[in-house]
């Protein structure tokens, strides 16, 4: 069979075949948008992501540090209510540092009450006196305080000095 095409065929099958073109080129560039825009937004949610992880991951490491600080504070106040359970048996004494007058610190031991006045550079071996009539007289001074079940404090235990009477000793 024997097709005769005319000009005017010819010209619509041109026509048709460049709008035909012309639709797949459009296709494409609107294709090759969408794609971008997919790779850019997949981009931004990868950041987001890595960015989320590195915030999670440093609040995993606050969270362990507070844990492990936690603890210690927990260690540290079981041993302090020990130590309140223990100073506050009848009889128990405590020991405040006293310079010149000022009280600087409570012991629960005379050494400990020497080793810290040593480290103020007064000599661990000198001899600790009473002062005469008032705390301020003494540099350094050592009082003792017995824990009194009844009051449910302490009480001083210092005991005065006894003054010369007319020049005897």
């Amino acid at each position: 069979m024997i097709r005769i095409v005319t000009r005017k065929r010819l010209a619509l099958l041109e026509a048709d075949t460049h709008a035909a073109f012309e639709r797949a080129h459009q296709t494409t560039e609107a294709a090759n948008r969408a794609a971008a825009q997919h790779v850019d937004e997949l981009a931004a949610v990868t950041n987001r992501a890595e960015h989320i992880d590195a915030m999670l991951a440093g609040a995993v490491e606050e969270l362990g540090a507070a844990q492990e600080e936690l603890l210690l504070k927990g260690i540290e106040l079981r041993r302090l209510r020990k130590e309140l359970t223990e100073a506050r048996e009848p009889g128990r004494q405590v020991f405040v540092l006293v310079h010149h007058g000022t009280p600087t610190m409570v012991y629960r031991s005379c050494e400990d009450a020497y080793a810290d006045t040593a480290t103020h550079g007064v000599a661990a071996d000198r001899t600790w006196g009473p002062a005469r009539r008032f705390w301020a007289d003494a540099e350094w001074m050592l009082a003792a305080f017995t824990y009194d079940a009844a009051a449910r404090g302490f009480r001083g235990a210092l005991t005065p000095v006894a003054e010369p009477v007319g020049g005897a000793a």
